[in-house]
């Protein structure tokens, strides 16, 4: 699996702009892997001020914990990357900020760090919306590089806040307006 290209990141990241602005939505970030670059590529392109609410970057578990509210004993229990630490980040994204999307991330991009049981490229993703629909991805991007990992990891998340978006709105000929 490759990284999506810049241009590819930028085009989902101003979709998933377009659909917060017309929605009048907010957006947040819970990023531990990719350290802010989902923020970053949605805060690239001009007007984002009017969507993007807040990114928090959690690199370190204390992060987690004092930022987000990730209990404890889900870090002690499954580690920092797992379903279950990424689904806490969202939620504490979610309610610690005015958005009304949130999404998470947390994995191990390499080229250290990996196992056997949670070997490099693995990430784990979530995102969430206040009306309480959640979509999680457990995503094995394989040791295709730190970069690489980092990116690819964007670009689902971006498609992940969409799906999400998608799922909320309803457009006139849906309606049948």
């Amino acid at each position: 699996m490759s990284a999506p290209s810049a241009a590819a990141i930028a085009k989902r990241a101003r979709r998933v702009l377009d659909i917060c602005r017309a929605n009048k939505l907010m957006v947040a970030t819970a990023e531990s892997c990719t350290g802010g670059l989902i923020a970053g590529a949605l805060t690239e392109i001009s007007g984002s001020s009017a969507v993007v609410d807040r990114g928090f970057v959690t690199y370190t578990n204390t992060a987690k914990i004092e930022m987000l509210g990730v209990q404890a004993e889900t870090l002690l229990r499954f580690g920092a990357v797992s379903e279950e630490t990424a689904r806490q980040m969202v939620h504490g994204a979610l309610f610690r900020s005015r958005a009304e999307i949130a999404v998470a991330v947390t994995g191990i991009a390499g080229p250290g760090g990996g196992s056997a049981e949670k070997p490099v490229g693995l990430v784990h993703l979530a995102a969430k919306s206040r009306a309480g629909a959640l979509i999680h991805r457990k995503m094995l991007y394989g040791d295709i590089g730190r970069s690489e990992v980092r990116l690819a990891t964007v670009g689902t998340a971006l498609e992940m806040v969409r799906s999400l978006l998608d799922g909320r709105r309803q457009s006139p000929r849906q309606a049948g307006a």
